[in-house]
């Protein structure tokens, strides 16, 4: 019988139950702690080898609390002597650490306490969030079972116009199915116009597949793939493609020049418009980061919109790379002095403002434009403010203008 990529993976039908070995569980400084009290609790030897830890969302820590959870997932790093662990000073946001460090790769199997895990799509993994119990379990038996997902075939057909971003064809998606259009169903994406995506802009898609419900978000993996993982990948890896005639539950189809920058506007990812229709909405602050549009290609797009401009008197900019390498690449190729130039504030990584964690929280009435992935209610802090969400490229035409703005329609 033909299958999907999510089912040959899963080595099963849609709908089946199956338990499968996982190829690595990561989990972060909030999911951490709880994943181990789990481990304990079963009280089996964690297999060393799967097990990758990674503080993100409170680093360096914000206060008393957040600095004992970090200590608490230490002192169980330090336990067991895991060996794939990345503190503040090594690290970064999990999901593009996972990436940038060869964990991901094609064809593997990889689950994650953290709903967007699904990011290692991008290189043709089945990814999934699973919450730290179950991440505690597999740390113990070295596997977990699945219902096999239903797939959804989206296909990008042609050339995209100018700043027209993964960011914009992922909440195009979204806008037209909303957020439960793909209840534990796999996305896979197809067409020319996603062939000619970069990495970085196949991470935002998949990222974002959990905003529509879906279990996991697959792009083929391609020559790009390959060559990003040469000299990075650890082991081997086999790239797993579907088969001609695999069954999809859902067919989408789009031309690709007919897409443009859009913008999720409170209080869900679905609530989307295109950023032309929105000139009139002034913002107060400006958000460039996190693991869905923190890479240093996200960073090179805002930084070329902002040359020779400076960021509105009215509203503040702040770019938060994902992980130490995309900011030291963003020191060499100039790109931290270009937004220090235009009057942006730079934050080392984290995950930060993302979450409503720190380092950017709005305040009662706020409004922020940004290139993060949710957008509910006090998401990024008050309950009372907005989040919009926008690419790159739109978050940095915003910060010029203080309004939310098309790229295209600078000056």
């Amino acid at each position: 019988m033909s299958r999907t990529i999510s089912e040959k993976i899963l080595n099963g039908d849609a709908g089946e139950i199956v338990e499968r070995e996982v190829d690595y569980v990561m989990v972060n400084d909030v999911t951490g702690v709880p994943a181990f009290e789990a481990l304990e609790e079963i009280g089996t030897p964690p297999i060393l080898e799967k097990i990758v830890v990674i503080e993100d969302h409170y680093v360096p820590n914000k206060d008393i609390a957040s600095a004992m959870q970090a200590k608490r997932l230490r002192d169980y790093v330090r336990k067991y002597n895991i060996k794939h662990y990345y503190p503040v000073e090594k690290g970064g946001v999990c999901h593009q650490l996972m990436i940038e460090e060869g964990f991901a790769a094609p064809g593997r199997l990889i689950i994650g306490a953290d709903s967007h895990t699904c990011s290692y799509g991008a290189l043709g993994a089945f990814a999934t969030g699973v919450g730290s119990t179950e991440a505690g379990a597999a740390m113990a038996s070295g596997e977990i079972w699945f219902r096999v997902p239903g797939t959804q075939k989206i296909t990008v057909e042609g050339t995209l116009p100018k700043f027209v971003m993964g960011k914009d064809i992922i909440l195009t998606l979204i806008g037209d199915i909303g957020v439960d259009g793909s209840l534990y169903a796999a996305h896979e994406f197809y067409g020319s116009a996603i062939r000619a995506l970069n990495l970085s802009d196949r991470i935002t898609i998949s990222n974002m597949a959990i905003e529509a419900g879906g279990k996991a978000g697959i792009i083929p993996p391609d020559d790009k793939v390959f060559s990003y993982l040469d000299n990075r990948v650890i082991g081997s890896y086999k790239p797993v493609y579907a088969d001609e005639g695999a069954q999809y539950a859902d067919t989408f189809e789009y031309d690709a020049g007919s897409l443009v920058p859009m913008v999720a506007k409170p209080f869900l990812p679905s609530n989307t418009s295109p950023a032309s229709e929105l000139g009139g909405t002034a913002v107060d602050q400006a958000y460039l980061g996190s693991c869905t549009n923190g890479r240093i290609e996200d960073l090179r797009v805002a930084a070329q919109i902002l040359k020779g401009r400076r960021v509105h008197r009215d509203t503040r900019m702040i770019v938060v790379p994902a992980t130490r390498d995309v900011y030291m690449r963003a020191l060499d190729e100039g790109l931290i002095k270009a937004f220090i130039e235009a009057g942006a504030y730079i934050s080392g990584q984290t995950c930060g403002a993302c979450l409503g964690g720190y380092m950017g929280v709005l305040a009662e009435g706020e409004r922020c434009v940004s290139s993060t992935n949710r957008n509910f209610i006090g998401r990024m802090g008050h309950k009372d403010s907005e989040v919009y969400l926008a690419s790159p490229a739109t978050v940095a035409a915003s910060a010029v203008t203080g309004h939310i703005t098309d790229p295209n329609d600078l000056d």
